[in-house]
């Protein structure tokens, strides 16, 4: 098990400790510090919201949109889509990937390395989109700007790809932490959200991050709850049937929102149309219900304390979700929880009042199905349950809603995955099979990087060498000789350094009877024996990218290549497919998933071919 050395702990020897797969103190060590940083770039972004809300709005309030002029407010979604279309959309198409969705797509096919340019960028899209009154939450920009640093802190650091993964899964849970103050939300909204996996290893570090960003923005603004309700119960058990209807509707609704915020009609429009029709409809509806702008999390307030009036109720049930999916589907990257979160309560609001309409005695405070429909919106548009319910329990500190609100979590997220047919928000479909996230054999290999399992014993060789020097080579008892070709600087073979054990053995016998001449040379290439192909692969990769490089027909092998300079690079060990076959057998419990088999099958068809 990877331990701390009190005698020996060094940089080199911490990255090699956390390339296996038990590396937990280390891993916990780095939750800590990626919260620490996650949380103090949150406060940063909050006040960033708040100077530039202090320019026009009042007390500074970056939801203030009621206290505007009509005008202003009507005009303030014109100049936000203008700034992203002329700041956003002169860059490259790779620069412009921001948010929860860039997040998951480097995790899954970058290795939760993510560029500069983008982590940049969000910072001022964020703070343009709230604060120009498009109908964005933050949640989005906070998760992007926490996971890109906490990923920054294991790049500067070049540490292996599979801590990667968890910090990003920190970085996550510590931007979700900080932004809401809902720690325990924040780390069930990386697992089941973003990392799709729910591991020992993973949790730990995580609930620390998200403990460490909790606390730095309790520094800065105050441990208070997102949300001040009074004390509400659910009363009469006739409330549930209509907790089920209301769960039904709003699974619908998510349906709708997500159907419309992928429309391929809609992205296959011109920039200028999509972006224009984003700023006119915002500011058109913003002149009477200036409520749909911005985060909401004020109207959610007032939902919840029955403040609201119906035709508002109406506007951020209907409008609110429109203008969200058109800013989404138009090519604005915007936070979409926030939004959602206003959406549902908007919402449960409604049904609440129509059923004390029609049951006085016995339907619950609209406040109650406000709560519960906060819950079943972000459930069924995430398809994440458990993050809806921890984020219900924890933005409301009531823990009595918990028995309904799993009731209508659980109806609203079927409803929408079976009735309307859609996905999580967040995953991006793949041609073919699972998401890389959703892939038990992937997930597994991706938690243990290259060092962990490659053989290191070997040496290097040319083709052609004398038969003394042979000898001398398998005097340290290597298990692979790499061959190399005099004209060409890189490794091209492998073999067992058995093979040329044997054939010595064998060729002594022969010539037993004869002195074996001073300038014989052995050809590597000529002794009998199977030789692998090789390729290169980083020393920071992880099993998963070893494995994905070996469904090259033509390859046997990789060698593992170590140092950033190209000049000092030197060869670390080499991988086999038989090696990463072992480790998965070895270290996966049997009849887990009746797709463990994959890595045999996989291995079987390329040998075939």
């Amino acid at each position: 098990m990877a331990r701390f050395s009190r005698s020996d702990f060094t940089l080199e020897s911490f990255r090699r400790q956390l390339a296996n797969v038990d590396a937990l103190p280390q891993l916990c060590l780095l939750g800590l510090v990626s919260g620490i940083i996650t949380g103090a770039v949150m406060v940063a972004f909050r006040l960033l919201l708040e100077t530039g809300a202090a320019l026009y709005m009042t007390d500074g309030d970056p939801e203030a949109f009621e206290s505007m002029a009509p005008w202003l407010r009507t005009l303030l979604p014109l100049v936000a889509v203008t700034l992203v279309g002329v700041l956003l959309y002169r860059q490259k198409p790779a620069a412009r990937k921001l948010g929860v969705g860039h997040v998951i797509e480097r995790l899954s096919y970058h290795q939760g390395r993510f560029p500069l340019r983008n982590w940049l960028n969000q910072w001022w899209v964020g703070v343009i989109s709230v604060l120009g009154g498009l109908s964005a939450g933050r949640e989005g920009p906070a998760i992007h700007l926490g996971a890109a640093a906490a990923s920054g802190l294991g790049q500067q650091m070049r540490l292996p790809n599979n801590s990667l993964r968890v910090l990003v899964a920190c970085g996550t849970a510590a931007g979700i932490s900080a932004s809401f103050n809902t720690p325990i939300a924040g780390v069930i909204f990386a697992m089941e959200v973003v990392m799709m996996e729910y591991t020992l290893m993973s949790f730990m570090p995580v609930i620390l991050a998200s403990t460490m960003g909790a606390l730095m923005a309790q520094l800065a603004y105050g441990n208070e709850p997102a949300f001040r309700i009074p004390e509400v119960v659910l009363g009469s058990l006739m409330n549930l049937p209509w907790i089920v209807l209301t769960g039904l509707f709003i699974g619908l609704l998510a349906g709708l929102f997500i159907h419309i915020s992928r429309s391929q009609r809609i992205q296959a429009w011109p920039l200028w149309l999509r972006l224009g029709l984003v700023g006119v409809a915002t500011g058109a509806v913003a002149w009477w219900f200036p409520q749909v702008q911005g985060i909401g999390y004020d109207s959610v307030a007032a939902a919840l304390n029955n403040q609201l009036e119906i035709k508002v109720l109406l506007a951020l049930m209907i409008a609110k979700l429109l203008l969200t999916a058109l800013t989404v589907s138009g090519g604005v990257p915007i936070g979409i929880i926030g939004p959602v979160l206003v959406v549902g309560a908007a919402t449960g609001a409604l049904f609440g009042l129509l059923g004390g309409w029609l049951w006085p005695d016995k339907a619950a405070d609209p406040g109650v199905y406000a709560m519960l429909g906060m819950a079943a919106m972000m459930g069924a548009v995430l398809q994440a349950p458990l993050a809806a319910l921890m984020a219900l329990l924890e933005l409301t500190h009531t823990p009595s809603i918990m028995l309904p609100g799993m009731l209508v979590v659980v109806v609203a997220c079927l409803t929408s995955r079976q009735i309307t047919g859609c996905e999580g928000f967040f995953i991006s479909s793949v041609r073919y099979g699972l998401h890389p996230l959703q892939q038990p054999l992937m997930q597994a290999l991706s938690r243990v990087s290259v060092p962990a399992v490659m053989e290191r014993q070997l040496v290097r060789t040319e083709r052609m060498i004398p038969s003394d020097q042979a000898r001398l080579l398998l005097e340290t008892n290597p298990v692979w000789l790499v061959i190399e070709r005099s004209s060409e600087e890189k490794p091209v073979l492998a073999l067992k350094a058995a093979e040329l054990a044997r054939w010595l053995l064998e060729h002594d016998e022969a010539l037993s009877d004869q002195p074996p001449p001073d300038d014989e040379l052995i050809d590597l290439l000529e002794i009998p024996g199977q030789r692998l192909e090789l390729a290169p692969i980083g020393l920071q990769a992880t099993l998963s990218e070893a494995f994905l490089k070996l469904q090259d027909n033509a390859l046997g092998a990789l060698y593992v290549v170590h140092g950033y300079r190209p000049k000092q690079q030197r060869i670390s060990g080499i991988i086999t497919r038989g090696a990463i076959e072992r480790y998965y057998h070895y270290s996966e419990p049997r009849g887990a998933d009746p797709r463990e088999n994959d890595l045999q099958e996989k291995d079987s068809s390329v040998k075939e071919r």
